[in-house]
């Protein structure tokens, strides 16, 4: 049967539900079927995956926010500052060619695992790879990337569900699903135009049913004892990815283990030459990634450069994770939609230069840091941002919170975006495919 891609966009946040799984949407997150994600539906594909009042726009292979590699930069022997060494210093205000160019290409990563994931819950393979490793870029209409897919990679829930659960649809209850890939690249004049050889670790956000339910776990908690460092400073993160991240089955080791096998096999096969290890994800990939480059960071002396691209993606961690991963060298691009609210949950960020310490006393702002401290919501902001906002683009209609968290929103945003104070650029460009009718 024939497959056709399309991407789901509905006119507000309480028609973004899908009617299959009401109650499942966590209530900072718009990783909802019917938002962000891309769909495999089968032509024949019953009412189950129906959602009212959607507009459905097709995408094809050809959409202009992935134009750049026609002719990509070459980033020779300055590769180092586009994986942020400096952190991205006039790289982002105004946004560079090269850099701009550098996170569409990631983007679109990231967008090839949304492609490939099986969202159809009828379907035999529902949450799992439609592809083999060694088609998967091609057939996710990504074209020629120099770069071959290495490694499959999982993520299970740890979330305890109740005995009543099994008398559900089956596939209402998978722990196990495929959540991204690893990629080396391979070809030699990519190798040579990026100025070194790049890995990259693509993450999707949330699709599954018990995805979701991890997502409402929002208090932080201590990572276990075989992530990272111990001490009395040990990082806190929240405990839904945590969750997602270190939990495994009889059959399916955990996220942390197929990331750090397959990390150790290619140093270990490549570590003799100039390797960068680039880590991206949207929402809860985003989240993903920034646990998976601190795992990485803290546990292999040897490390490639970790750089993380993350798009849209909500908090992580405490001020401890951030101070960790500092520490460590870990490059972190914040890619954020200042009109989308994943991006400002969970939890609450206090700061000595926050809002908060402005509008009260240096002492009163005191006792406050220190009260979330000690709390299970004192969340900290991480790496550098480059900030973005839908309402600048003149493309964008009908702005709501599903299409604000939308990863061809931030993929739309980034082609357009030019400076602070000229935050899209203006054109008479149609785009082969509207985001919004």
């Amino acid at each position: 049967m024939r497959l056709c891609y399309r991407i789901a966009i509905t006119s507000s946040v309480q028609q973004t539900t899908s009617t299959t799984a009401p109650l499942l949407l966590p209530p900072y997150s718009s990783d909802h079927i019917s938002s962000f994600t891309c769909f495999a539906i089968k032509n024949d594909t019953t009412s189950l995956l129906k959602m009212q009042t959607q507009k459905m726009t097709t995408l094809t292979e050809n959409d202009a926010f992935y134009n750049c590699h026609l002719c990509p930069p070459k980033l020779g022997k300055k590769w180092r500052e586009y994986q942020g060494c400096n952190d991205w210093e006039g790289l982002l205000d105004p946004l560079h060619h090269a850099m701009r160019c550098e996170i569409l290409r990631y983007g679109q990563f990231v967008d090839a695992a949304y492609r490939a994931f099986d969202f159809d819950p009828t379907s035999s393979s529902y949450a799992t790879c439609r592809f083999s490793k060694n088609v998967l870029l091609t057939r996710t209409g990504f074209g020629s990337t120099g770069y071959r897919v290495t490694k499959h990679l999982h993520a299970t829930c740890g979330v305890q569900t109740p005995g009543w659960i099994d008398r559900l649809p089956s596939w209402m209850s998978i722990k196990s699903s495929w959540i991204g890939y690893v990629a080396v690249c391979q070809d030699k004049d990519e190798i040579s135009r990026l100025g070194r050889r790049d890995v990259v670790i693509a993450l999707r956000g949330t699709a599954t049913c018990l995805e979701w339910l991890e997502n409402l776990h929002t208090t932080l908690t201590d990572l276990p004892p075989h992530v990272g460092p111990s001490g009395s400073c040990r990082p806190r993160v929240e405990r839904g990815f945590c969750s997602l991240y270190t939990s495994r089955t009889a059959t399916c080791p955990s996220l942390q283990d197929m990331i750090r096998d397959e990390v150790a096999r290619i140093v270990e096969l490549y570590g003799d030459e100039p390797l960068s290890l680039t880590i991206t994800g949207h929402s809860l990939g985003a989240a993903l990634a920034i646990l998976s480059a601190y795992d990485i960071t803290t546990t292999f002396a040897d490390a490639p450069s970790v750089t993380v691209f993350s798009f849209g993606g909500p908090r992580v961690g405490n001020k401890s994770l951030r101070c960790q991963l500092d520490k460590s060298g870990t490059k972190i691009l914040r890619i954020v939609n200042s009109d989308d609210l994943v991006t400002k949950v969970p939890g609450f960020v206090i700061e000595e230069d926050n809002d908060v310490a402005r509008m009260y006393s240096f002492h009163v702002a005191s006792w406050i840091r220190k009260r979330m401290k000690s709390t299970e919501w004192g969340y900290a902001n991480v790496g550098k941002e480059l900030k973005l906002c839908s309402k600048e683009s003149p493309y964008l209609n009908n702005i709501n919170f599903a299409t604000c968290h939308d990863l061809k929103t931030y993929l739309h945003l980034v082609k357009g975006f030019v400076s602070s104070t000229c935050p899209f650029k203006a054109t008479k460009e149609v785009l082969s495919t509207r985001l919004i009718n």
